[in-house]
């Protein structure tokens, strides 16, 4: 007998006012589609996670709850982020659904990929990806600088899917496993391949953003691109050592030719040549500090063992008041 999966569609939420009266219903009409078609439980519920929103964002989440009990939401207790967002969401389904599913506010998203996604499931895959097949709608730049990146990432060692954001499947099993994972510096699309367990993708194009501004500018995403090789990979640390290397042996190279130059009563002024390789070893052991620094950063944030996210509110609790 076929057992329907309970699926918790994952929204973090952002100041998005403007886009949550035209998503909400949206997502509302695929998961009762869902329900109806037997693809999941009658139990399945929309997930807003609000991050700290200025506007009125909570309080459109809490609107919707009242209305339709497939709706539900939490609150953080401030801004923290994305992808703690995100995971603040996943913690809180894994105990109550079989199977979550991450995609943000916006729309962009094709949301009938749901249905291969829960169809990979039922076939036996615990991790479903959400792959983009093109990135018509990306400008050149944003388009040459997010595929330069997912190249970069798996240059440095770092196993992500290509073309892969934070729209995914993910089964409760995974989602156990994924708890003891206990860093604060968090890249959810990097750290889901370390769990293992058997995984899939699933192809669609992606769309315009459907209301409001998109909350990512280039800041944001450049920030988030380090914080993804820093907390997933050693490499350009490697990379430090093997440059000192180098610059060692040429450094010996060096000193064993200005020796020589002198016994042979060959030496000649040379301030140009003097300045400029200061300047370079001065630059390169600045920036070799500054990435050093970097980690030496994230391990005292990785020692202090603070929340990842706070949550201060749930529309449950609202409405127990209200009874």
């Amino acid at each position: 007998m076929k057992v329907n999966p309970i699926l918790y569609i994952i929204i973090p939420c952002f100041n998005e006012e403007e886009v949550l009266p035209v998503t909400a219903p949206i997502f509302l009409e695929k998961i009762e589609a869902l329900i109806e078609q037997g693809e999941v439980d009658n139990q399945s519920r929309i997930l807003f996670v609000d991050d700290g929103s200025k506007d009125n964002s909570w309080a459109m989440i809490k609107s919707l709850s009242k209305k339709n009990i497939h709706y539900k939401g939490i609150a953080q207790s401030r801004n923290r982020g994305h992808q703690n967002a995100v995971l603040a969401g996943l913690m809180e389904a894994k105990d109550n659904a079989d199977i979550t599913i991450s995609m943000d506010c916006d729309g962009q998203d094709d949301i009938n990929v749901m249905d291969d996604m829960i169809k990979a499931y039922q076939s036996g895959a615990e991790i479903v990806y959400g792959v983009r097949s093109r990135r018509d709608t990306d400008s050149f730049f944003k388009r040459f600088t997010a595929e330069s990146f997912y190249h970069l990432m798996n240059w440095m060692g770092a196993e992500i899917v290509f073309n892969h954001a934070d729209y995914r499947l993910v089964s409760s099993k995974v989602l156990k496993e994924f708890s003891n994972f206990g860093e604060v510096n968090i890249f959810l699309r990097g750290m889901f391949p370390l769990v293992g367990f058997n995984s899939t993708c699933v192809y669609y194009e992606r769309n315009e953003r459907m209301k409001g501004k998109s909350h990512y500018p280039l800041k944001k995403m450049l920030a988030l691109a380090f914080e993804g090789i820093t907390s997933l990979s050693i490499k350009p640390i490697r990379m430090i050592t093997s440059l000192g290397i180098v610059i060692s042996v040429l450094g010996m190279a060096e000193i064993i030719w200005a020796v020589a130059m002198r016994i042979l009563g060959n030496t000649i002024a040379g301030w140009s040549s003097i300045v400029c390789i200061i300047c370079f070893l001065g630059g390169m052991q600045l920036l070799s500090l500054g990435i050093i620094g970097e980690y030496i950063g994230k391990i005292y944030l990785e020692t202090k063992r603070r929340p990842r996210y706070i949550i201060s509110e749930r529309t449950e609790e609202e409405e127990n008041r209200e009874t």
